[in-house]
């Protein structure tokens, strides 16, 4: 539900409405669980470490003190609150660039983060390549996203309620097999699933994992 798309140079009214509804939008499933999820699997971030989709900049306060980390984002609204947010925070660094054309070198980034953004890019599988491109050898996706049910009837009330839930959500798509589309370029290391609280029914499914670029 962050801005990872390829759309950066957009900064139309909706992209700035969304941007200042983001927050309070999701303030309650925050208090109720998924910001302790972000710092559960923030504490693995070390090295090098690039975030894709940072929106507003939620994740930045659950980062470990030493760590170094760019923070990207395409969407000129989002961008401006994400600056603002980051300034003091030493090692924290924002650029504006999309997920599917990080400028990074190839095989130069330790750790890369994902948190509510695979749901909402175009070609999911442009973008997992792009990750995979910047990744070195033993380097690891952190992801946090939520992804069509496994419950029968929820996944069919995702698919009833998917264009009318982008439209909403500024492209994010509640119906989304994110963990299926992961594994064709990533192997899956480890992965639990929670529950969304506090948010519509149709994004309730979370999974949480790490994952490295396919063998």
């Amino acid at each position: 539900m962050t801005g990872g798309d390829s759309v950066g140079a957009r900064d139309g009214l909706w992209d700035r409405f969304g941007a200042a509804l983001y927050e309070p939008f999701l303030r309650r499933g925050e208090r109720l669980g998924l910001a302790e999820r972000r710092g559960e699997l923030l504490r693995r971030a070390h090295g090098h470490v690039v975030e894709i989709g940072a929106g507003t900049g939620l994740n930045v306060g659950h980062y470990p003190a030493t760590a170094e980390v760019v923070l990207t984002e395409p969407v000129p609204a989002m961008y401006r609150r994400l600056e603002k947010r980051v300034a003091g925070h030493a090692g924290m660094r924002p650029v504006q660039a999309p997920a599917d054309a990080l400028p990074m070198a190839d095989a130069s980034v330790d750790t890369i983060v994902s948190t509510l953004v695979l749901c909402t890019v175009p070609d999911v599988d442009r973008v997992l390549a792009e990750l995979a491109r910047v990744l070195r050898p033993g380097g690891r996706l952190l992801f946090c996203e939520h992804v069509r049910a496994e419950e029968p009837r929820l996944a069919r009330r995702q698919t009833r309620l998917a264009g009318p839930w982008a439209a909403f959500a500024q492209g994010c798509r509640c119906d989304r097999d994110t963990i299926a589309l992961l594994k064709q370029r990533f192997d899956i290391e480890d992965l639990s699933t929670a529950r969304w609280r506090g948010m519509p029914s149709v994004v309730h499914p979370l999974v949480i994992g790490t994952a490295t670029p396919a063998r």
